[in-house]
């Protein structure tokens, strides 16, 4: 299938999520084609995929945990759109556990954060590369990885969800050496996002943490799915690196 005159496709992983919807409305208006990347919310995914900006959007199956079902996206992306120029690795999981409970954070749960946080963007990657190495956009293909500050302050939900995120940047910076040139690899970090679930938190402990923030405030949806936008788009030159999007929170 030839691909000269097709739009660039990005596929997001946890399309559907809070942080995953901004992120998919972003890059459809910048002008690619969103592949909304599901486990389980396939109404929500579908319904996302409809309407969104422009046109040829659709929602597919990407359990990120399962390798064989990502060969098998690898392989309708190939059939539908003979391309796949992005990988937005967005799918992840936590629970709010004390850090200084280390019985709450059994194994059946650290099992499941590693496999889904570590794991998941591995395979992912190693399922879409044939496609990502052959994509004409500037700078090459482009794999984003949605960390968190976590990985820099250990301060989060839980110690494991932190661990999780030190160590998916670190695999951005170990895959951007090994896959250059043909593609690229960074790291998006958030602070805490206000998502529809954050806004549902205690309104104190929102207040907060935004007064920790040097900047007064959470970080909004939109700002996590711009940032992809200008690091896929604009930072052609980049790689290995990892963009902070927390409004100066380390600095507190």
């Amino acid at each position: 299938m030839s691909t000269a005159n097709t739009p660039p496709v990005a596929v997001v992983t946890g399309g559907a999520g809070g942080i995953g919807v901004a992120i998919c409305e972003a890059l459809a208006a910048a002008g690619f084609t969103v592949v909304v990347g599901y486990h389980r919310s396939v109404e929500a995914a579908s319904a996302l995929a409809a309407r969104l900006p422009g046109a040829g959007h659709v929602a597919l199956p990407a359990p990120v945990t399962d390798s064989a079902a990502l060969q098998a996206l690898a392989q309708q992306l190939r059939e539908r759109f003979g391309r796949a120029d992005v990988l937005v690795n967005c799918a992840g999981t936590t629970r709010f556990v004390p850090h200084a409970d280390l019985d709450q954070l059994d194994d059946a749960l650290a099992d499941q954060i590693l496999a889904t946080n570590v794991r998941g963007p591995f395979a992912a990657t190693r399922a879409l590369l044939p496609l990502l190495k052959t994509s004409t956009l500037p700078g090459g293909g482009v794999v984003l990885n949605i960390s968190s500050i976590a990985a820099h302050t250990a301060m989060g939900s839980n110690v494991l969800y932190c661990a999780s995120k030190a160590a998916l940047d670190n695999m951005t910076r170990s895959l951007a050496r090994a896959l250059a040139p043909a593609v690229r690899v960074l790291s998006v970090s958030p602070g805490l996002v206000d998502t529809d679930f954050v806004k549902s938190m205690d309104p104190r402990w929102r207040e907060e943490q935004a007064a920790r923030t040097p900047l007064g405030r959470l970080a909004a949806p939109a700002e996590v799915g711009r940032a992809v936008v200008v690091a896929v788009r604009d930072m052609t030159f980049s790689t290995g690196t990892v963009l902070a999007v927390d409004g100066g929170r380390p600095l507190a």
